[in-house]
């Protein structure tokens, strides 16, 4: 087995491994939804923070700089705001995370 086909399984391990990871956050998350108490809040805050990192990981992994995912993320929070998506109505959520997007460059 050349250096390669090394390089290629522990890129598969890794993928499949964030996978998984991803999928647990999400588990929990939904998990700690169903609480609604204050003392979930930071364990919240925990599951979105890492699930954005494991995003941020995958991307990486399957060749999307981080750059990338950042503009195309600026694409779709600007066509749903142009578009007045339901979210934008209600609270101009996409324009908060469009700038924050915007001033973090």
């Amino acid at each position: 087995m050349g250096k390669d086909d090394f390089n290629i399984m522990s890129d598969v391990k890794i993928i499949e491994d964030l996978k998984a990871q991803l999928l647990c956050i999400i588990g929990e998350f939904f998990r700690l939804l169903t609480k609604g108490s204050t003392v979930a809040q930071e364990a919240i805050l925990e599951c979105i923070s890492g699930a954005i990192i494991i995003i941020y990981l995958l991307a990486d992994k399957l060749g999307y700089s981080h750059t990338a995912v950042d503009e195309t993320m600026q694409k779709k929070l600007k066509l749903g705001i142009i578009e007045e998506d339901y979210i934008e109505k209600e609270g101009k959520n996409l324009s908060r995370l469009y700038n924050h997007l915007k001033d973090r460059n």
